[in-house]
């Protein structure tokens, strides 16, 4: 099963890679990771997707929350949450594709933020899967370049992550 874990740690040199380590040592997963400062400069927010059993997620909770720098742990799944990624995609776009690419754009909600005589860069925000469709909406021979972010997630209503 598909886990989002959120992780607050103090922002220290070598925490990411002690929290990679432990992942890596064990044979765990990681399908995506991202990292940035939270609203306190001292503290990063650090999102893992890694899938398991609900004892292998368990185990890796229990080994992130002896990390020194982890302040909090918290397996997103548990609480109504919500989860976005950030997609910019580099796509050919000449002569009578360049209107089907941008209706395209416009039926995913996404956003050209680059264009050139024969590209468009767009910018696709959403869920996992709602990137993926638009990859698969749009012509293999027509893109050029694609960077992923990996998931955010926070959770929704009033609880948040907080040493």
């Amino acid at each position: 099963m598909r886990h989002i874990i959120s992780v607050l740690l103090e922002n220290e040199a070598g925490a990411l890679s002690r929290v990679v380590g432990l992942f890596s040592a064990r044979g765990y997963n990681i399908e995506t990771l991202t990292v940035a400062p939270t609203e306190d400069t001292s503290m990063s927010r650090m999102t893992i997707v890694t899938s398991g059993s609900e004892d292998v997620i368990e185990q890796i909770t229990k080994h992130l929350n002896r990390l020194i720098e982890v302040v909090k742990v918290v397996d997103l799944i548990e609480t109504p949450y919500i989860e976005r990624e950030l997609m910019l995609i580099k796509v050919r776009a000449v002569g009578k594709d360049r209107e089907e690419v941008k209706r395209m754009a416009d039926i995913f909600r996404g956003r050209i933020i680059d264009v050139t005589e024969r590209t468009y860069t767009i910018e696709v925000t959403g869920v996992g899967a709602k990137l993926d469709a638009f990859i698969d909406a749009l012509d293999r021979s027509a893109i050029l370049e694609t960077v992923r972010t990996g998931a955010s997630g926070i959770a929704r209503g009033e609880r948040v992550l907080r040493a």
